[in-house]
């Protein structure tokens, strides 16, 4: 080899990776007032920046048996006013206090956070416990935004990801309220504020609620300022309500919601899995790296770079308060859905039945570990993996131990997890697109049961019976 092109291979070797760097965990406090609110700091001294969540363990699943989406309604129009200040005065506080201000519902939880100057922190605080304690529900701010939803809903019924979504839920939790994504126009359209009032009232509460402060500040003189702001706030506890069980799936069977026109097909398919308290979840996490949840994953690999197929395949694991499921979605060209679905079991049954090779576990591993320590890098982040701790009860290290979990893992915990959690024999499979060529290729994967984008079934055609 001459000297040239011994050059050239030496500059094409990727360089072997760095030692891992370890994470800095800034100085934790925990504390609960006597009123019951969950108090969580982190000093982050990096930036002269504070980042501060109030959660409230009360979201959509919570009301969907009676009023679906009324959690999210009710978050959205929290922010746009209290008794002492309406919505512009809101605006003209965070421009003053350099801050930024969210309100969001779940599934399992309702927010309100705040980020700004750490100089600010006193009134970022006042500001969250204001909302918390006083929101006004001005009746034009609930109008307007309901008629936004209004906008959305419409949006959302004609987009093939959302109802493969929801049917998918629907079709994984049956009366469990996880099962319901969004509420209907009609729902929507009988909303009161004076729901809103009633939701917030009883749910917006310090008992078995908790705030989360990350940023620029000593501990001791945050708490102060805390119990000063929320200390005096009581209000009664909800009881957790009761909610029926997910059905139990047997056999593989096809869920086809139709939209006739498009190019392409919305696949989805899944089955019910895990929350982050299951002693498989680190396994788990690492299982679902290697299928579809990495991009250097076998599912990209497979239906993306080799086959073309799609442009983005996944697949991942969503771990609600209760209940979790495993899903894998992929937008394809309507002839080749039935060869993805394919591809997808395939890989799903080669990870249930050889164990991964060395290197493939190692890469994985190295992924996981890199991704967690960025995501932890930044106030924000921090704040999210601290909120997953302590809204779902996790132990008190599951942070700073991650890493040092998914190393341990070997080829064997992985095949294990594969065989308990991917549940390739029952999984469902949900298809959005047109009818006309999809159907055809979705019945080679179980009976069909076919939707409009309403969620109300569809009767057999009676070409179709006479076919059966």
């Amino acid at each position: 080899m001459t000297s040239s092109a011994t050059s050239v291979s030496h500059r094409s070797a990727a360089p072997a990776l760095a030692p891992e760097r370890p994470v800095a965990w800034p100085k934790r406090t925990t504390r609960v007032l006597a009123n019951g609110l969950e108090v969580v700091l982190a000093e982050a001294r990096t930036f002269p920046r504070i980042s501060a969540n109030l959660y409230f363990r009360s979201g959509n699943a919570l009301i969907a048996h009676r009023t679906p989406g009324l959690a999210d309604m009710t978050a959205t129009v929290v922010r746009t006013g209290t008794a002492s200040r309406p919505s512009r005065q809101i605006e003209e506080d965070l421009r003053r206090m350099g801050a930024s201000l969210g309100t969001h519902a779940g599934a399992d939880s309702s927010s309100i956070a705040a980020a700004g100057l750490a100089e600010s922190s006193a009134g970022i605080l006042e500001l969250i416990a204001d909302l918390a304690r006083n929101a006004s529900f001005p009746e034009e701010e609930f109008e307007r935004e309901r008629r936004q939803r209004f906008e959305e809903l419409r949006i959302e019924r004609t987009t093939p990801g959302f109802l493969a979504g929801e049917r998918f839920r629907r079709v994984l939790f049956g009366k469990h309220p996880y099962a319901v994504v969004a509420p209907t126009e009609d729902q929507v359209a009988a909303y009161t504020r004076n729901e809103l009032v009633e939701f917030y009232r009883h749910h917006y509460v310090p008992g078995g609620s908790l705030l989360i402060v990350v940023g620029d500040f000593a501990a001791e003189a945050m708490l102060e300022k805390i119990e000063k702001i929320f200390g005096d706030w009581k209000a009664p506890q909800p009881e957790p309500p009761r909610s029926p069980e997910p059905p139990r799936q047997s056999g593989r069977r096809v869920h086809l919601v139709g939209m006739s026109g498009n190019v392409q097909t919305q696949v989805m398919v899944g089955n019910l899995a895990i929350t982050r308290r299951d002693p498989d979840w680190y396994r788990m996490v690492l299982a679902n790296s290697i299928y579809g949840g990495a991009f250097h994953s076998r599912l990209v690999m497979n239906i993306r770079e080799q086959k073309g197929y799609t442009y983005s395949p996944r697949s991942g694991i969503n771990p609600l308060r209760q209940h979790g499921y495993f899903s894998i979605s992929a937008a394809v060209r309507n002839e080749v859905v039935a060869a993805t679905l394919t591809e997808i079991f395939y890989e799903m049954d080669r990870m249930r039945s050889v164990a991964v090779p060395a290197e493939e576990l190692d890469s994985a591993r190295n992924y996981l570990t890199g991704v967690f320590s960025l995501g932890v890098a930044t106030q924000e982040g921090l704040l999210g993996q601290l909120s997953t701790v302590y809204l779902d009860q996790l132990p008190e290290g599951y942070l700073e131990s991650y890493r040092e979990r998914i190393r341990a893992l070997s080829a064997e915990d992985v095949l294990e997890a594969a065989r308990r959690h991917f549940d390739s024999a029952n999984a469902q499979i949900v298809v959005v697109g047109d009818r006309e060529q999809i159907i055809d290729q979705a019945a080679l994967f179980g009976p069909v049961t076919e939707y409009d984008a309403s969620g109300k079934i569809v009767a057999p055609r009676p070409l179709d019976v006479m076919q059966a």
